[in-house]
């Protein structure tokens, strides 16, 4: 038996999709579906149509409802699904496939954009890509999304599951516990259609918050900050570069040399920014050309979150 959990709130626009999305796997195995739900929309009513499990959720946190799923079901492997994500067939059956190894405790799968009318939505799918193009040589990760992924029953419970106290980055946190002590694996083959940010605006409302999070998991995995299989280092570097730029332009009351170094630090963020963005053109001419000046809005958000995070984490000594 395989539980599939879903966690969902005020999800009334996509669940369908989702549901019967993983009502039509190919996998031939026994599983069952299971909804966590703390939703003041019609999802509820939706979700009760379909032959599936729905248990409504009382604590906060997207963290407490995919822990109360696994406490509530029957399988021995535990996959997780984002309730804005779509399921293709054969999903369920390549998320399984490397645990024919006994020795692998979590499996990652990776995700497309659904949404590919939004530029933004098109440039936070690339991004992802090139991450993940990079996982799918590795032998085994430290990382792995909430949105598609899977575990040993057994192994998530002893690890306590998913950390309630992380609004974002719980699925990091937990990544980082387990990796510790058993073989992650990533496997590209097992995507899901996924909705990203379409406006400029919630895009990066979400990386603020990413990156405040982020920082504050940090706090307990200081090891992880200098990256991650997920995570590269020029994601760190360009986020200090914009810092660094940023402080020197609030400091500087129109000091021309303070002005002149502001303005290196900006150009050598630029050129970071070019394989990216040249890989990204290669695809999608429109999204390539305006791919720096969102990763120079992104990043300065980020280092406003991280700043944020930074404050936290003081206060939280």
């Amino acid at each position: 038996m395989i539980s599939v959990i879903v966690p969902s709130r005020n999800s009334e626009k996509t669940i369908v999709k989702t549901i019967k999305s993983l009502l039509n796997q190919d996998y031939k195995g026994r599983y069952e579906i299971i909804v966590v739900d703390k939703s003041t929309d019609k999802t509820p009513e939706i979700v009760s149509k379909f032959p599936v499990k729905l248990i409504k959720q009382k604590s906060k946190g997207i963290s407490a409802a995919r822990n109360l799923g696994v406490k509530k079901a029957k399988g021995k492997i535990i996959a997780f699904i984002d309730s804005d994500c779509i399921a293709p067939k054969n999903w369920l059956t390549n998320l399984l496939k490397p645990f024919s190894d006994k020795n692998v405790v979590a499996v990652s799968g990776t995700y497309k954009t659904k949404n590919k009318e939004s530029i933004i939505a098109r440039f936070a799918g690339y991004e992802i890509e090139q991450r993940h193009e990079k996982m799918k040589n590795l032998e085994t990760i430290d990382f792995v999304g909430g949105f598609n992924c899977a575990y040993r029953k057994d192994i998530f419970l002893k690890f306590g599951g998913f950390n309630t106290s992380f609004v974002q980055s719980e699925d990091g946190e937990l990544s980082y516990r387990i990796s510790k002590k058993g073989k992650i694996k990533f496997n590209s083959s097992a995507y899901v259609h996924h909705y990203h940010p379409e406006t400029l605006t919630k895009f990066l409302k979400q990386r603020f918050w990413h990156a405040y999070w982020r920082t504050l998991v940090y706090r307990k995995y200081k090891d992880k900050i200098r990256g991650d299989a997920y995570t590269p280092k020029s994601v760190f570097l360009g986020k200090a570069l914009i810092g660094f730029t940023f402080l020197l332009l609030l400091f500087s009351l129109f000091d021309i040399k303070i002005l002149l170094i502001a303005s290196i630090s900006l150009i050598i963020y630029f050129l970071v920014t070019i394989p990216l963005s040249f890989k990204i053109f290669v695809k999608d001419k429109t999204v390539g050309m305006l791919s720096p000046l969102i990763m120079i809005s992104r990043d300065f958000v980020m280092f406003l979150g991280i700043v944020y995070g930074l404050i936290s984490f003081i206060t939280l000594e």
